[in-house]
């Protein structure tokens, strides 16, 4: 049974064959001293980066999904992964199976440089918290202008925990910021101060309403044992408030993305599967004999 701080969101069963997603990560490894008007760093931090759950619930969730799932990060190569998050009373049965895929490992270990990254290709962008985000997501030019891109082109846009960071620098066609007047959730400013680490250069919370979201949050006792999922249908935008937020946030998503698909055309398209060739081949065969029989001979 998960601890309190972990999901405990029940699976849901979708088939998005022939659909990518993007997961994108920060490349921040320290929780550094940051001197706030420059952005220098004044003194290094102990280790830090994307917390484990939230790049592997939505990993997995979009995976078990049959999308084609791939890995970017802010510089590339290796992702840093918050050494905490993976501590065995801390990591969820997710992180185990990812310690125990080599492919997942790989995918990590050389992520796409995200200046790589063709937003076309994919039909959800999602983007992972962590501490690391705190120092990057919110700064990169390059992430405010592949997340303008990719809702500019209609996709759906996650993110979860510190994953909002990388909304707030985006913008709409016309120009204003892409997060006003849009339902957004993030980390609390209340859970940050109750796990002492309000030293990091951007707070989700704080961020998200300078730049006019409609911010919305659960709290509690303890801030982590709670969560919430803020889902924009208008603007196609899932938001998960902290690291319980991951497989839900992943399952709004695709629900977007069905609905989305659904909504273009009544009839859903895939690519074939092997095994359905013996029932394609007969479906062909009974059409010319029933339908189009007029148009060939015997022969």
């Amino acid at each position: 049974m998960p601890l309190p701080h972990q999901s405990n969101t029940k699976r849901k069963q979708f088939d998005l064959r022939g659909y990518k997603a993007l997961i994108i990560t920060t490349s921040q490894k320290t929780l550094d001293k940051v001197d706030p008007k420059t952005g220098v760093v004044i003194k290094k931090g102990k280790a830090t980066g994307v917390y484990a759950a939230e790049m592997t619930e939505p990993y997995y969730t979009f995976l078990e999904a049959n999308m084609e799932v791939d890995l970017a990060s802010i510089r590339g190569g290796q992702i840093p992964i918050d050494p905490l998050s993976l501590k065995p009373i801390v990591r969820t049965s997710y992180d185990t199976r990812f310690l125990h895929d080599p492919v997942f490992k790989e995918k990590a270990a050389h992520s796409i440089p995200l200046k790589e990254i063709r937003i076309a290709d994919y039909a959800i962008v999602f983007l992972s918290g962590g501490w690391g985000a705190a120092y990057d997501f919110a700064q990169s030019k390059l992430l405010a202008d592949k997340i303008t891109e990719a809702y500019a082109s209609e996709k759906v846009l996650g993110a979860v925990c510190h994953g909002p960071l990388g909304f707030v620098s985006a913008l709409k066609p016309d120009g204003s910021p892409l997060v006003k007047g849009v339902q957004m959730t993030g980390v609390t400013n209340r859970q940050l101060k109750q796990l002492m680490v309000q030293g990091t250069p951007k707070h989700p919370e704080a961020e998200l309403r300078k730049a006019k979201a409609v911010y919305q949050s659960k709290s509690g006792l303890v801030d982590m044992f709670n969560t919430l999922v803020v889902v924009d249908k208008t603007h196609q935008i899932v938001t998960g408030q902290n690291q319980k937020a991951g497989v839900e946030a992943a399952q709004e998503a695709i629900e977007l993305l069905l609905k989305k698909i659904t909504a273009v055309s009544p009839i859903s398209f895939r690519k074939p599967h092997m095994d359905e060739l013996k029932t394609l081949q007969t479906l062909f065969v009974d059409t010319i004999k029933s339908v189009c029989h007029k148009d060939y001979t015997p022969d």
